[in-house]
């Protein structure tokens, strides 16, 4: 839609002065001014390396440079763009793999291979492709920013044609089209402040700004407060620590925790649309089985793949630092363009300590004054910008759109106190803490439920309240006190045995077994326990309830041990039977019977 930049740019040059690393001084050659963020190219022989202005001081700049920067010298010409760094925003972003800088990778290893050139790159979207445009306005509408022209149909969904999020004041359209178009073509023509001009379906947005910023300052659109849980089929998060639905969560762990399973299981599972994955700093084996898995799973929402509605953001720990930090804000814009179209997305960043250490190396060699642990001083106010843009936007055309946000966070050595797992402690409102311990013991998944919390279990108890059960919040909660007292005692029979401690609490123990055992551990492998439905999770919430509020009357501990040994078995197998099976039903029963009093020991 804008091509002005390849004019200004003639007007605009620097010079290089010094470079360190992936950062680079330049000198600016006349007057004009600079942005911060402003995107430059560094001429080397002839390739072209991307590189972002970080500070400005007087006419010289630091410039991040999103490549290898060997054989830079000083003298090279800049050549500066006078754009921010920015997405490609229009339809056929859905399953593709993009870097940080949104070069298709598969593309780029069809034109030059797998071992990618320096400063090669090639259009994030496939322009000459056509497109089935159905206009969705007609001649003489007043269209405001953000409001709808027309659609196309993307994969499952429909994609629509948006007026420039930037537009000041509704436009006017003056033309529209209808048929087959490509990227390039224009598809309307509009009028603003006496000014007349062609759309296609393409727009431009910088990266570090969040889009619905000033539809929402202008009044075009809404930010709505959440209501309504997300619904992951996870019974440990969706019924323990449940996540709003344009919320933000995160899933720290040490390594071999189990963090990559479970976000393959959210993205498969979870009610949204769209899923984004935000591969950041992870090791190149870990990406290449994301994106060989997600095109191989089938998805449980549309009977397709879980690729045609995912979009990965890839920048593997082998590439350049810069890169890896501009991939959160290249997915979280890619999330934010479709959450505009009402669609409900999930972007899931992986990990957000790498996202971290790669602000740490730049800050460094910037010499900034350092924080703790050598992180920036402003780690914790860039981590909360990069979750504010979550959330649930009322967009121009009525609809409503949500963008959910889960980070994961690899602490060193499984050290929730670090600076990182902190930061983000502060600023999500759903915390997953995953547990080497039980991840060692097979545990799925391996969240630790003395550790996790959430704070919208009691935000959304009013729907809780109404679409599943009026005491839902109050029984979770008791469950999670009898988890804290069933560990109090495991502790102490630690140091004792069981012969240390009463009858009475060596049940309250077994229970919290139980409700640990054949509630918060799930199969992934399992067809039918991999997912459960939130109906279900109710059913098996109130079917476990009545086994822990059972008063009991065994003689001694062995007795007990039998029957709750029995119990976690049924328990177990019933997860394991798809609903309206006969082995569904009969192990419903036999659970029921065990809760009356009446199985048979």
């Amino acid at each position: 839609m804008s091509k002005t930049h390849e004019n200004s740019s003639e007007a605009k040059t620097a010079t290089v002065v010094q470079a360190r690393e992936s950062l680079v001084l330049v000198r600016f050659d006349d007057q004009a001014a600079v942005k911060k963020n402003e995107v430059g190219y560094i001429h080397v022989g002839d390739e072209r390396l991307k590189a972002e202005v970080l500070r400005i001081r007087g006419r010289t700049a630091d410039m991040q440079v999103f490549e290898d920067t060997d054989g830079v010298r000083i003298g090279d010409r800049v050549e500066m763009t006078d754009e921010m760094l920015s997405a490609t925003l229009g339809p056929g972003m859905l399953g593709r793999v993009f870097d940080g800088l949104q070069n298709p990778l598969h593309v780029l290893a069809e034109e030059y291979g797998f071992f990618l050139p320096r400063g090669a790159t090639v259009p994030p979207l496939d322009m000459q492709r056509r497109w089935e445009f159905t206009p969705a306005v007609k001649v003489g509408s007043r269209v405001p920013p953000g409001g709808v022209l027309g659609t196309v149909p993307e994969g499952p969904f429909t994609h629509k044609i948006l007026v420039p999020f930037s537009e000041p004041e509704p436009v006017t359209v003056t033309w529209i089209g209808e048929g087959t178009f490509t990227l390039e073509d224009p598809i309307s023509r509009i009028e603003s402040k006496g000014i007349e001009r062609e759309l296609t379906m393409v727009q431009h947005w910088p990266v570090r700004r969040p889009i619905p910023a000033p539809l929402l300052r202008r009044h075009y659109a809404e930010r709505v407060f959440s209501q309504t849980p997300l619904t992951t089929g996870t019974r440990i998060i969706d019924t323990f620590f449940p996540i709003a639905i344009g919320g933000t969560g995160c899933i720290p762990g040490p390594f071999g925790a189990g963090k990559t399973v479970l976000q393959s299981t959210i993205a498969r599972y979870s009610t949204v649309d769209i899923v984004v994955v935000v591969a950041c700093g992870e090791r190149a084996g870990e990406v290449v089985e994301t994106i060989t898995m997600y095109p191989e799973t089938k998805d449980p929402r549309t009977g397709g793949t879980l690729m045609d509605r995912t979009i990965i953001i890839c920048n593997t720990s082998s590439m350049p630092v810069a890169a890896r930090e501009a991939s959160i804000y290249m997915g979280v814009t890619l999330a934010e363009y479709y959450r505009q179209m009402g669609l409900n997305v999930l972007l899931i960043a992986d990990s957000t300590s790498r996202w971290a250490q790669a602000m740490r190396e730049t800050s460094g060699r910037m010499e900034e004054i350092p924080g703790e642990e050598a992180f920036p001083a402003y780690l914790d106010s860039s981590i909360k910008s990069v979750y504010e843009r979550a959330g649930v936007i009322q967009c121009p055309d009525g609809e409503q759109g949500s963008l959910t946000m889960i980070g994961t966070v690899s602490p060193a050595g499984g050290n929730f106190e670090e600076p990182v797992t902190q930061s983000t402690l502060g600023t999500v409102k759903t915390f997953l803490g995953l547990s080497y311990d039980r991840a060692y013991k097979r545990f799925y998944p391996a969240i630790d439920p003395l550790v996790s919390w959430s704070r919208y279990l009691d935000q959304l108890a009013p729907w809780l309240s109404k679409n599943l059960d009026a005491n839902w919040v109050h029984d979770v909660k008791r469950m999670q006190q009898l988890l804290q007292q069933g560990d109090s005692i495991n502790q102490m029979m630690q140091v004792t045995g069981e012969e240390g401690i009463t009858l009475e609490d060596y049940l309250i123990w077994q229970k919290s077994v139980l409700l640990d055992m054949a509630f918060l551990q799930q199969d992934a492998f399992d067809e039918v326990d991999s997912c459960m439905p939130r109906e279900r999770q109710l059913e098996s919430l109130r079917m476990i309830k009545q086994l822990i509020d059972r008063d009991y009357d065994f003689k001694n501990r062995d007795e007990a041990r039998v029957f709750f040994t029995k119990v976690t078995g049924l328990y177990k197998n019933w997860n394991y039977s798809a609903p309206g099976s006969a082995d569904y039903q009969r192990y419903k029963d036999e659970i029921e019977a065990a809760a009356t009093g009446q199985l048979a020991k």
